[in-house]
């Protein structure tokens, strides 16, 4: 990676996903065309405008590089061998776009050689604009932002759910008192703890390359760390785009306290 190329990126990226965001805000002016996706969870005529704008965008800026989105029918050939390929995930938590609730997102991110290369994620109802590439720095509406250094568990800012952590039977040792507040885009939540604004997330179960692939990015540039349960890294742009296991995202200082606390589970 260089640090131009990134900067190059991360232009596209931006512009793009604000040019989505507006789009966003104008179809949110009419009704929404809701559908089911099963277990996937609902997807809007929002979903797939935004989806087909990004497509027309990146792919047309950028037509060596590969492609998956989740409103997009997947080609593993046609991604697999390229060497930086655009993930995304048009509108990151969309029941809250249903529930027009201001926690969605639009998350679009770069791997280059299956790691994370540069992100955008983008929340157009606050007008939030996270930024990153590792090596270059990450950014929130142009400021430069770091993960938290916090160095102890307790009293720590978590993305998630109180009753999830609090579940006596779901981890050997008990997680002390901290401070929760639950986000359902997951690009925001990496987004959030990228920025300081809390001090981790874990994620529970396998997650889509999609999903995580801009905020890793962000986070990464902006000194956190983001592992398995275990303390391994992912190797994203896999034939399916599904990460095995949860994740624990955080400041690199707090990491490993966070990792001790997930790595009982068998492989």
């Amino acid at each position: 990676m260089t640090l131009q190329s990134a900067a190059s990126d991360l232009e596209l990226l931006e512009s793009g996903a604000r040019e989505a965001g507006a789009l966003c805000r104008r179809l949110q002016q009419k009704p929404l065309d809701v559908r089911s996706k099963g277990a996937a969870g609902p997807v809007t005529n929002i979903d797939l405008a935004v989806n087909d704008l990004l497509a027309e965008i990146l792919q047309s800026a950028r037509p060596d590089y590969g492609w998956l989105s989740e409103e997009t029918p997947d080609r593993p050939e046609a991604r697999l061998g390229k060497t930086r390929v655009f993930m995304l995930d048009p509108i990151d938590g969309t029941q809250a776009l249903v529930e027009r609730t201001p926690y969605f997102t639009i998350s679009v991110g770069i791997v280059e050689n299956g790691q994370p290369f540069a992100g955008a994620v983008y929340n157009p109802t606050t007008d939030q604009m996270y930024l990153g590439a590792p090596g270059a720095g990450a950014t929130l509406n142009g400021e430069p932002i770091r993960a938290s250094a916090r160095e102890r568990v307790e009293g720590a800012r978590v993305v998630g759910k109180r009753n999830w952590y609090q579940h006596a039977h779901r981890w050997p040792k008990p997680w002390p008192e901290m401070d929760y507040k639950a986000l359902p885009s997951i690009a925001y939540r990496l987004a959030n703890v990228a920025s300081g604004a809390f001090d981790f997330t874990i994620l529970a179960g396998p997650k889509h390359e999609w999903d995580i692939a801009g905020g890793i990015a962000i986070l990464e540039a902006a000194g956190g760390v983001f592992t398995d349960g275990w303390g391994e890294p992912f190797v994203l742009n896999q034939p399916l785009p599904r990460t095995t296991s949860g994740a624990v995202a955080s400041g690199a200082a707090l990491h490993p306290l966070l990792i001790e606390r997930t790595n009982f589970l068998p492989r």
